[in-house]
């Protein structure tokens, strides 16, 4: 076997469910803790005293260096410590770029890990108390990976497309209009979907959420599961509202032989891809499918020398229904199979950008209660925007690791001109209507013109609003006037 093979040897997963400032740890020591739980995964800590890089995905916090307050915590003198920029997809890239950088010889032993304390920070804070967090003030900036891009235009936050609640629920209706389904079809579908998703989170010891939901729980408003963005109920939202770490530990082979790492807690990565659709959901050609998914997926595969049905496990990326089942249309696996390992954003958690770093952990588990069994984790970064994919098996890749940046050839799919000035009639493609807890608030829906150029509008019309809820919207004709939508 090539000892520059790059194989996972740790993950390690915390989560802390306490609004006591006096005993809540902040978020570096949770990575701190996830870290040192990867470790003891892999059978020793004497791993951590030969890391390299400690590469922390970036968070809700205010360390300027994270990764080296990580460091020096667990016994390394790493010589690199990197930050993502923001995303979902940030923790498989991190896979795919420091397996690069080992089977190159860059680097020898790899830390990724990411924490959120927001559960635990915003009820100190009702509370009048402060959890204290290491202050790093005064060192530099951490050197960052990637670079944050502008994933929102200001027509987009103009007429409400301003955060994912308001964006994944609209393309839900659009996948609905698309797939031909009855509004009663399609809830019940999605349900089951859910519900399905549910169920592994109950079994899972690291899940925010546990418990058990039918399906019919999570499609029914209720006082704790209101209506949040049409069709969506809270329990199909993504949950931030938490506190999490998830750390994979990555190594050479040699390095992994050399310290007496059990052959049974090896998870080699077979292959990894990147690439993103349009940055602005404006240009998109439509919002039901996803160009990048399409292409990274086969490609992933394709290097890999497989197909999907060779993929026995898989994690998609969850934070919203439509972002599965977009997911799935583009890759080729079926609903009806089970499409997580952790149960997904809104039940096991979802971590701002540190999700898949669980997925990704919770995958190496799998795996090795099924060796030779190839798994598959999919990341989602934005609006179904940034995407990374990663295959892993418990045995080694046939030529190593591979990857592919397919980014050349996504932009070559078809995209459409956006227009804010629109006046006069357009044809709904996608809508969806926010709630609050005293009912609709506003609808927000994307339209086409008759030339093909996409607007925006909105209406707080009651009348509108309960027309939307009702009844399948999708094709119907609107009359804009500026910003203001009326259905015609």
């Amino acid at each position: 076997m090539n000892p520059r093979a790059v194989v996972l040897v740790g993950a390690g997963q915390f989560v802390q469910k306490t609004a006591d400032a006096a005993v809540a740890l902040e978020p570096v020591a949770m990575m701190v803790e996830a870290v040192q739980r990867a470790a003891d995964d892999a059978g020793t800590r004497d791993l951590l005293r030969q890391v390299d890089s400690v590469r922390v995905v970036k968070g809700a916090w205010p360390y300027r260096d994270p990764g080296r307050l990580v460091a020096d915590r667990i016994g390394s003198s790493a010589r690199q410590t990197l930050l993502s920029y923001d995303g979902g997809n940030t923790p498989q890239s991190l896979v795919n770029q420091s397996a690069l950088d080992i089977e190159a010889g860059r680097l020898d032993v790899v830390v990724l890990v990411g924490a959120e304390g927001i559960y635990s920070r915003r009820r100190a804070k009702r509370a009048g108390a402060i959890i204290p967090y290491t202050s790093d003030a005064a060192a530099s900036p951490a050197e960052t990976i990637g670079a944050d891009v502008t994933m929102s235009s200001r027509l987009e936050m103009e007429r409400g497309f301003e955060a994912p609640i308001n964006v994944y629920p609209m393309f839900e209706t659009a996948i609905r209009h698309h797939r031909g389904e009855s509004v009663a079809g399609h809830l019940e579908r999605v349900s089951a979907l859910w519900s399905r998703f549910n169920a592994v989170a109950v079994d899972n010891p690291y899940a925010w959420i546990r418990r058990p939901m039918t399906a019919e729980q999570i499609a029914s408003p209720s006082p704790d599961n209101r209506l949040v963005g049409y069709p969506y109920t809270k329990s199909m939202n993504s949950n931030w509202d938490l506190d999490q770490a998830a750390a994979v530990i990555l190594c050479s082979v040699a390095t992994a032989q050399a310290l007496g790492i059990s052959r049974d807690r090896w998870v080699f990565p077979w292959s990894g891809t990147d690439a993103h659709d349009t940055y602005l959901i404006s240009n998109r050609d439509n919002y039901y499918s996803s160009p990048a998914i399409r292409t990274a997926g086969a490609r992933c595969l394709s290097l890999a020398g497989v197909g999907i049905g060779d993929v026995a496990h898989a994690d998609l990326y969850s934070c919203f229904p439509s972002a599965v089942q977009i997911a799935a249309a583009e890759l080729g696996l079926s609903e009806d199979r089970q499409l997580t390992v952790t149960g997904g954003l809104p039940f096991a958690g979802g971590p701002l950008n540190n999700y898949v770093m669980h997925s990704i952990a919770s995958m190496a588990q799998v795996l090795r209660r099924h060796p030779g069994e190839l798994g598959l984790c999919s990341a989602n970064g934005g609006y179904v925007t940034k995407h990374a994919m990663g295959l892993y098996s418990t045995e080694p890749p046939t030529g190593g690791f591979r990857h592919e940046d397919v980014q050349s050839e996504v932009d070559r799919a078809p995209t459409r001109e956006v227009t804010g000035d629109h006046v006069g009639p357009a044809t709904i493609e996608g809508y969806t209507v926010m709630h609050d807890h005293n009912g609709p608030t506003v609808a927000l829906i994307a339209a086409l013109t008759a030339q093909g150029a996409r607007t925006f509008a909105r209406s707080t019309d009651p009348a509108t609003m309960a027309s939307l809820v009702a009844e399948e919207a999708v094709g119907r004709s609107i009359v804009v006037d500026r910003a203001v939508a009326e259905l015609s």
